[in-house]
């Protein structure tokens, strides 16, 4: 059996196994195999699909993240990869892990499971879906993320990726790229607000209401047993007046870079 390149080696059989039915035996190919599709390029990376059909019949999509060359100590599909396992080990729901690699030049890539019928929380509410429906689980995740004394650093509403039927949802937290142990006490809450603020600005910027945000900052605070929210919340609308700044310059610059997958 061909065996699959180093940085492949300590995965799962599952996935391994999955590797090679798809022809994936070398990291260079996850750059240049035809069937991988670009749907979103910014300058530091490129965010494709592949879609196939297995021997068994069934159809399977995988998400890849394809890194130009970083200075970074750390890769960034290794990095991603490290933050799912994070995630996990914390019990998070998140998304299924597939491969990471890092090339020679400095390139790296991370492949991971679509998360099938699941769209992100932003399309959902921009489709109908009342946001009264995703206040309580996505305020718990985030509440159970910080309790677990993890921070996210992008926490907007896409990255909450949500399967929904008459009476379940399945909710999942993605882009883990940046996801990290909190820090000392002092420097604690400041990045707690910006994951908060992340989230508030995301959702107004979906005309959700001043009061189903309060809302969902009682659910946070009644899950992590906060007795009171007001500085917090003076806080997160401070952060949010920086991101709003911020995010229109770097909208301004990258144009792409809020782009959504085609169809969700």
């Amino acid at each position: 059996m061909m065996d699959l390149p180093r940085s492949f080696h300590s995965l799962p059989q599952e996935s391994q196994t999955l590797l090679r039915e798809l022809g994936l035996t070398e990291m260079e190919q996850v750059f240049t195999d035809p069937r991988i599709e670009t749907w979103r390029s910014i300058p530091e990376r490129e965010n494709c699909t592949l879609d196939a059909m297995l021997a068994d019949g069934r159809t399977i999509r995988l998400h890849i993240k394809r890194h130009k060359a970083a200075r970074n100590a750390k890769p960034p599909g290794e990095q991603e990869a490290d933050g799912i396992s994070i995630l996990e080990q914390a019990k998070i729901p998140t998304m299924k892990l597939i491969a990471w690699g890092k090339m020679e030049d400095g390139r790296s890539f991370l492949i991971t499971e679509d998360l099938a019928e699941h769209r992100p929380a932003d399309k959902l509410i921009e489709s109908g879906v009342p946001f009264e429906r995703l206040l309580e689980p996505t305020a718990d995740l985030a509440a159970k993320l910080h309790s677990a004394g993890l921070h996210h650093r992008d926490l907007y509403l896409c990255h909450f990726l949500a399967k929904l039927d008459d009476k379940t949802l399945d909710l999942r937290l993605i882009d883990a790229a940046r996801v990290a142990q909190l820090p000392a006490w002092f420097f604690r809450q400041r990045w707690i607000v910006k994951d908060l603020a992340q989230f508030w600005y995301s959702a107004t910027r979906l005309s959700v209401s001043t009061e189903q945000l309060e809302k969902w900052l009682q659910r946070y605070a009644q899950q992590r047993s906060l007795e009171t929210i007001d500085t917090l919340r003076r806080a997160i609308e401070r952060k949010v007046r920086w991101i709003t700044r911020h995010d229109a310059k770097l909208n301004e610059r990258q144009p792409q870079r809020n782009l959504s997958l085609p169809g969700t």
